[in-house]
């Protein structure tokens, strides 16, 4: 019986023998990636950009110059004309009924010949309003003319941004395809929007550019322009909810990173002024893996 026990005995020891043994916990890497830059010490300029509409600030009217009948329409909505262009021909009630006999009789009297309605300006055509055969009385409205000479982009700039802006100064324009045009500063409106407080601001194109009327763009005005400062790029500049804190993950060794607290200056479509603390091109900034981290962090550069 003794021998039987010991037998199992000798089983079990075995059988637990050959078990295996618990897998050692893997290291885990608790470093965060992120990518380094430095500051900048270059110039930065503060930019501003606005909303601005494509128009033309002047509509010339072609009436009719007789009363009679429309014997020919030359023109037709959106075409362009040439000032001196003959857009209409009128024929006179008289004309239409008494002018071939008139004319039998005595055709030196040249009677019932057509009254030509020619273009005033150079354009593109916006209405026309009547067809052959109508009927019209003198002054009558027959067509709209966009004057071309009048084309200009209508700027609303906030009237606290004015002492940006003067008479001749040359803007950017970016259309919404991307496309950049040059304009320059031409006139200002002598009136405020009662409720945005914005005044109207003409601009005129440099240049032949084809742009549709009521084109939305963007126009940018430069606010500040500083040369031989420190600037970091804005990605690596973090910020509160309320915008009110900022700071920056600066590099203290080579794996570990701390949150610097900042003052910043002006700012840039990609850059920030770094007013203090003072930094010099030795400094390495969190440019990537900065946002959400705590106070100290250990990190892992992957790129600078």
């Amino acid at each position: 019986m003794k021998k039987i026990i010991l037998f199992f005995v000798l089983i079990v020891l075995f059988f637990s023998s050959c078990k295996d043994k618990p897998i050692s916990e893997k290291h885990i890497d608790t470093r965060v990636p992120v990518s380094l830059t430095c500051i900048d010490t270059g110039g930065i300029e503060s930019y501003v950009e606005l909303n601005a509409t494509a128009t033309y600030l002047a509509k010339t009217v072609i009436k009719a110059n007789a009363t009679g009948y429309l014997s020919a329409v030359n023109v037709a909505s959106n075409d362009y004309v040439t000032s001196g262009k003959v857009l209409f021909t009128l024929k006179t009630r008289e004309a239409k009924t008494l002018g071939n006999t008139i004319n039998k009789i005595d055709p030196s009297l040249n009677f019932g010949g057509d009254i030509k309605v020619k273009a005033t300006s150079r354009g593109f055509v916006n209405a026309i309003n009547v067809q052959v055969g109508n009927y019209v009385q003198d002054g009558d409205q027959l067509a709209i003319i966009n004057d071309a000479n009048s084309f200009g982009i209508v700027l609303s700039l906030p009237y606290e941004l004015k002492k940006f802006v003067r008479i001749g100064m040359a803007l950017d324009a970016f259309l919404p395809d991307g496309k950049a045009i040059k304009t320059t500063v031409l006139k200002f409106i002598p009136t405020v929007d009662a409720t945005s407080q914005a005044q109207s601001v003409i601009l005129k194109v440099i240049g032949k550019q084809d742009i549709p009327e009521n084109l939305i763009m963007k126009v940018r005005i430069r606010k500040s322009s500083n040369s031989n400062v420190i600037s970091l790029p804005k990605a690596a500049v973090l910020s509160d909810e309320t915008e009110t804190d900022f700071w920056i993950m600066k590099m203290i060794n080579d794996n570990t990173a701390i949150k610097i607290p900042i003052q910043k200056g002006e700012e840039s479509e990609d850059k920030v002024e770094i007013l203090s603390p003072l930094l010099t091109t030795k400094d390495q900034i969190l440019l990537t893996g900065n946002y959400g981290v705590s106070d100290t962090i250990k990190v892992k550069v992957i790129g600078k």
